[in-house]
């Protein structure tokens, strides 16, 4: 399976043809995949903070990205996340994702939100389950 051309394709976390999406652009480097972003006001939860789905977002889109960018195509299975601190609005944030283990189709993710000053306000685990190759995506996971 290869990863589909970003062009394209609606991808919420990704793809700079969705409006509303949030357009990201990731790196690859010494096995840390990294994006960066900053929440305008429209993603608030609480007044002046991003809301915590959103955060949520960043996170498994940035783990994903890790397998996407080897071209392992893959869907999230399971996800957790621990909110450590508050995470303002129009503030540059950095995310981070490593692979950390798995076995066969099944690959064990970790990320991080960094706020500017290197504090972590984030992090999550995630489980991300393999494709089968050439297979439709609504069947590929089974």
């Amino acid at each position: 399976m290869s990863v589909p051309d970003v062009s394209t394709h609606m991808c919420f976390g990704c793809s700079p043809a969705n409006p509303i999406g949030f357009k990201l652009n990731f790196t690859m480097q010494d096995g840390i995949c990294r994006t960066t972003f900053t929440a305008s006001k429209e993603y608030q939860g609480w007044n002046g903070f991003m809301h915590g789905g959103l955060i949520a977002t960043l996170l498994d889109e940035t783990m994903a990205q890790w397998l996407w960018l080897k071209d392992i195509g893959v869907m999230t299975a399971e996800m957790t996340t621990r909110y450590s601190l508050a995470v303002p609005v129009e503030t540059p944030l950095t995310i981070e994702s490593e692979k950390t283990g798995g076995r066969g189709r099944l690959h064990i993710m970790e990320g991080k939100l960094l706020l500017p000053d290197g504090r972590i306000a984030v992090r999550a685990t995630g489980k991300f389950l393999q494709l089968k190759p050439d297979s439709n995506l609504l069947d590929g996971i089974l």
